[in-house]
């Protein structure tokens, strides 16, 4: 159980970006994200994009830095996995 967050390298909005996750429930990841002051806006079906002013403050909150590709296989291997062109938006 561990919430994750890959390096800062999602270029978008003139700044990079990471990816936040957890590994257990989207509980434990809504919960992480409004104790560390990150908008409701910002998760995007099974994470968040967090800018990279950001990373060095969550990862001092617990979030566990991965490489992306390790993110990414935990993030399946939970369940919690939603891809885009499989998920419809609400």
């Amino acid at each position: 159980m561990a919430i994750l967050i890959d390096p800062p390298v999602w270029p978008a909005h003139g700044t990079v970006f990471s990816h936040l996750v957890s590994d257990s429930s989207y509980e434990e990841l809504h919960a992480f994200a409004a104790r560390a002051g990150i908008a409701e806006r910002a998760f995007d079906l099974d994470h968040y994009d967090v800018p990279e002013r950001m990373y060095a403050d969550l990862v001092a909150l617990g979030a566990q830095p991965v490489r992306a590709r390790v993110l990414v296989k935990r993030l399946i291997a939970s369940g919690l996995r939603r891809r885009k062109h499989l998920e419809p938006r609400s």
